[in-house]
């Protein structure tokens, strides 16, 4: 009964100072204003993901603080994105600290040892993908909050038999996603997360997932993102296929195409792509066996099988983005 009241109380804790925040930045002008990359039409406050990492320093707060380098690498990389979010930064800036905020993250997941000096620069590589990914991927209203409970959910149950990490740390940071969600899960959004969102908790994820990892030696529970990992990466193929700057603006990921060619409302495309994870992750936990071979079967079938729906729905309504484009000239 005292754990839930605790939970009760950062719950309220942090509804208050999401509240605070909206405050701060309606004062100073801390928004997000519609151009005509946008999914959205109307001006909204922006960041308010940032209680995404004040869930991670109340939870320390609340039950000590075990996890310091993580808590150093998520406010690093959040805390550059939060400026970024204000002021746009160089992009070298900002992957310098995530490579930075990364590589304290493996050093919080005791990888640098020099058995593992191969190891280190890929995790980096493709954690620090990851990270963008999960940005890119925060377009529309509720995809990150509803997409981030679609991955908690499975971690918390997975917990639940290996124990790889503090059980309350997933509830805490859950407890902040819901609160995000109240504001930005819904038709009209109060608020966007903004890079300190989606980079914040993309790095509490990954912390958490990597965890996993290297308790069970087995690298395939990178599953729980494999619904962004698709989308996002094939997307930057197509990207370069079409020799664009991978740096600018678009509206080229499947949910946007969802969203902005095919008018389906943002709640049910941010639904989609939560319960997809959500089953693909559950059919990992519940009915795969627990080797790491049958693991590595799923995983690759699962990957050809969104590659292929993500393929034919491209092959399907690109073209309505391409009418888009036309009309811009």
């Amino acid at each position: 009964m005292k754990e839930y009241l605790t939970y009760l109380i950062v719950f309220v804790l942090l509804f208050v100072v999401e509240l605070v925040y909206f405050r701060i930045a309606d004062r100073f002008n801390i928004i997000d204003k519609p151009n005509e990359r946008s999914s959205h039409t109307r001006v909204v406050l922006r960041g308010g993901g940032i209680i995404f990492g004040l869930g991670l320093w109340v939870w320390s707060a609340f039950f000590g603080f075990q996890y310091p380098w993580l808590l150093a690498a998520m406010t690093l990389a959040a805390g550059v994105s939060f400026i970024d979010d204000i002021h746009s930064l160089p992009d070298s800036i900002r992957l310098v600290a995530q490579f930075v905020a990364m590589g304290l993250l493996l050093l919080q997941l005791d990888m640098w040892h020099w058995s593992l000096w191969w190891v280190i620069p890929l995790a980096l590589i493709v954690c620090v993908g990851a990270t963008n990914i999960y940005n890119f991927m925060d377009g529309i209203n509720g995809i990150t909050g509803g997409y981030s409970l679609a991955v908690l959910l499975p971690l918390f149950l997975t917990n639940k038999h290996f124990h790889f990490i503090d059980e309350s740390l997933l509830v805490v940071i859950a407890l902040a996603v819901l609160v995000f969600c109240l504001f930005n899960y819904r038709t009209k959004a109060k608020c966007f997360a903004g890079d300190v969102g989606s980079v914040g908790i993309a790095f509490i994820l990954l912390f958490c997932i990597g965890k996993l990892v290297m308790q069970t030696g087995d690298v395939t529970w990178l599953l729980f993102l494999i619904v962004y990992g698709v989308d996002g990466c094939l997307t930057i193929i197509h990207r370069i296929m079409l020799h664009e700057n991978l740096g600018n603006a678009h509206r080229k990921h499947a949910y946007q195409l969802m969203a902005n060619e095919l008018h389906l409302r943002h709640v049910l495309v941010s639904t989609i792509y939560a319960a997809l994870q959500l089953s693909v992750s559950l059919i990992m936990v519940y009915a795969i066996p627990d080797t790491v071979a049958a693991h590595w079967r799923y995983l690759i079938a699962v990957v050809i099988v969104l590659a292929a729906v993500y393929a034919l729905f491209m092959k399907k309504y690109y073209h309505l983005h391409e009418e888009y484009l036309k009309n811009l000239e």
